[in-house]
């Protein structure tokens, strides 16, 4: 069989890497690199800590376990750890960080309150302020370096027989008899199947071949999609697990950099009009990362060294993930995924399967795009507490 993946982002090359693993032959395309999309600028934090939604968090369950699982299988330098999580709050969010630590307990999913001292342990090089009032861990939580994870999936993919190429697709034929896929300047590619994992790009792609797969496409000013992070390459830090306190998200970096996300920034963000590395939204991230660093007084007189990068999400209209054929006649399979990055190893595997085998699987039983026929797309609103938006 020859399947022509359309998207070479974290869930394209991963399943790139599983159908070339048992033997399918396998067309990687994109149209500016592989992982240069949206997933660039994820925030990369494994979890299924705010899926309140139960087969979303099921899904997400799977998505850690999976990412164990790969990464005792995938050469090269690490790029999943499973270091933990730790979620600061201070008096106006306790109430909602102890109603989610109950309801997460209650599932058997790991969280126990710590001290500031085990916090500081835990985290390494970072001070937990006095604001803050309560502390949870969650150990089995984790981040993912996702240049080098997609690096990793992709060279696999090749060894094992995976062609990559760089290719804008135009247009796509679903066909009874096949699929085709036509790149600009109009080279025809034609193939048994396509996933279509194309991203942000997904609802315009799928469009093309007559499919409707409803998505959030704002992308001005303080929309839903834009989000904004930081790279801090100076100071470096000793930090060994991905932190959420109030105002501020981090998680480690390679070389002692630090990932920094602030979203309530986001409202403020305009991608016509970028914020400046000097500007008001650059000057009160390096404020709040400041504030928690082990020495504040040293932190003053050294200005934290932060590149500011927008990023558009790639989310379904209801924010959750999207991951089936278009009709049960159509040879294009639909993969985008607001939860990237945590489910990229678990959709990998299953959507290869489904594939090769045309047998379903039932943890991805309730994300067909078939899901939204006939429905109202008022009817089909992002939930932003039950998809956990802004922080994958």
């Amino acid at each position: 069989m020859k399947v022509i993946i359309i998207g070479a982002g974290v869930l394209g090359v991963s399943v790139a890497r599983q159908l070339a693993l048992v033997g399918e032959n396998v067309l990687l395309l994109d149209q500016r690199g592989a992982g240069r999309g949206t997933t660039a600028t994820t925030f990369a934090w494994t979890n299924s800590s705010r899926k309140p939604d139960p087969d979303y968090h099921r899904l997400n369950l799977a998505g850690m376990e999976e990412h164990a699982r790969l990464a005792e299988q995938l050469r090269g330098a690490p790029s999943y750890f499973p270091s933990g999580a730790l979620q600061w709050a201070d008096a106006a969010n306790e109430r909602r960080l102890a109603d989610n630590v109950e309801r997460l307990r209650a599932l058997d999913y790991p969280a126990h309150w710590v001290t500031p001292d085990e916090a500081t342990r835990i985290a390494g090089g970072l001070r937990v302020p006095a604001t803050v009032t309560a502390i949870a861990h969650f150990p089995s939580e984790g981040y993912v370096l996702p240049d080098l994870f997609v690096h990793n999936l992709l060279a696999d993919a090749e060894r094992y027989g995976a062609t990559y190429a760089i290719g804008e697709v135009v247009a796509i034929d679903d066909r009874p008899d096949g699929v085709s896929v036509t790149l600009t300047g109009g080279e025809v590619r034609t193939g048994d199947r396509v996933v279509l994992a194309a991203g942000r790009w997904t609802q315009r792609l799928a469009a093309r071949a007559g499919i409707d797969v409803p998505m959030v496409t704002d992308t001005g000013r303080g929309a839903q999609t834009v989000g904004l992070l930081g790279y801090a390459r100076s100071p470096e830090l000793d930090l060994r697990c991905v932190i959420h306190s109030p105002g501020l998200n981090l998680r480690p970096e390679a070389g002692g950099h630090t990932v920094l996300q602030a979203l309530d920034l986001n409202a403020d963000v305009d991608p016509a009009d970028p914020p400046s590395a000097d500007g008001d939204i650059a000057s009160t991230l390096a404020r709040r990362f400041s504030a928690l660093l082990p020495d504040p007084g040293r932190a003053a007189e050294i200005a934290p060294r932060i590149d500011l990068r927008i990023g558009f999400r790639s989310l379904p209209a209801d924010g959750h993930t999207v991951a089936g054929y278009a009709s049960t006649r159509s040879r294009v399979y639909c993969l985008v995924s607001h939860s990237g990055v945590t489910l990229a190893p678990i959709l990998g595997r299953l959507v290869a399967t489904e594939i090769t085998t045309d047998r379903e699987q039932d943890l991805l039983g309730p994300f067909r795009p078939t899901r939204f026929t006939g429905v109202r797309r008022s009817d089909t609103e992002v939930d932003q507490h039950a998809t956990g938006l802004g922080e994958q």
